[in-house]
């Protein structure tokens, strides 16, 4: 079987190219190994291969969110893991209402201990996408920062105390893993520190997952990650949820539990 692997442009991984590319290279050498072909290509060069994959007969993997890759893969009759329609779904506001209509656990709209303002049209490429606001004045003020930099669509939501923690899955597969970021100190922007040192409060981890794996199932993610916060009384609520992480905190273990799915 042929295989085409895109990785995703340089804006949607913010501090994060190489881990980006390391999951997919660790995925494909898993792939080589088992007697598959793979092509690894990077979105950004997708236009100059068109020609010769405008028709993709054999897998895509793909990582991709610029618009035109999500177009061309639309087009496709090929298996593509994540789809495009499931990497568009993952939009904050589309996001946010899946989870109120399925009663699955998401942040309130409104609290007393500040709130998170984030742009809704593209995931965080830059510090200043995800801002943490001490009150409504605060909120009033970064809406119309993200009006000065032209992001008319945001969601927000009131900041929640507890743990932060991290998960991460493969749908169809045994693998499923969470872990406190603030344990190892691994971060992107730094927002871990709005919520502190985690003090691992005990919480229902099946139960989690349960949740978990229904919203991918619902958004249609074969690949995720996300965060959530555990509060102090073990219960929860998702606060972010993406197409394909990095995985650095577990890349073996993904990349075995993803080329199990593409082979299955």
């Amino acid at each position: 079987m042929k295989i085409l692997a895109i990785t995703r442009a340089p804006q949607f991984s913010p501090n994060s190219v190489e881990s980006d590319r390391a999951i997919m290279q660790a995925v494909a050498d898993r792939l080589v190994g088992k007697g598959y072909s793979v092509t690894i290509i990077s979105e950004t060069e997708l236009s100059m291969f068109n020609v010769q994959y405008s028709m993709f007969n054999g897998t895509i993997l793909s990582m991709g969110r610029l618009p035109h890759t999500l177009a061309w893969l639309s087009r496709q009759p090929c298996r593509v893991i994540n789809t495009p329609q499931s990497v568009t779904a993952c939009s904050r506001s589309s996001l946010e209402q899946i989870m109120l209509r399925h009663h699955l656990p998401c942040p309130p709209k409104w609290g007393d201990k500040g709130y998170w303002l984030k742009r809704d049209d593209a995931c965080a490429q830059q510090p200043d996408d995800v801002l943490f606001c001490k009150d409504e004045q605060a909120v009033a003020e970064a809406i119309r920062q993200f009006n000065r930099r032209g992001i008319a669509d945001y969601v927000l939501s009131a900041h929640v105390e507890g743990d932060l923690l991290k998960f991460y899955g493969v749908q169809g597969t045994d693998f499923f893993r969470c872990y406190y970021p603030t344990d190892d100190g691994k971060t992107k922007f730094g927002l871990e520190r709005y919520n502190g040192k985690a003090r691992h409060f005990p919480f229902p981890l099946s139960t989690l997952r349960h949740d978990v794996e229904r919203l991918a199932s619902l958004v249609g993610l074969d690949i995720y990650g996300g965060d959530c916060i555990v509060r102090p009384d073990g219960t929860y609520c998702i606060i972010d949820f993406n197409d394909w992480p990095s995985f650095c905190r577990c890349r073996d273990e993904a990349a075995d539990a993803i080329a199990k799915l593409v082979t299955k």
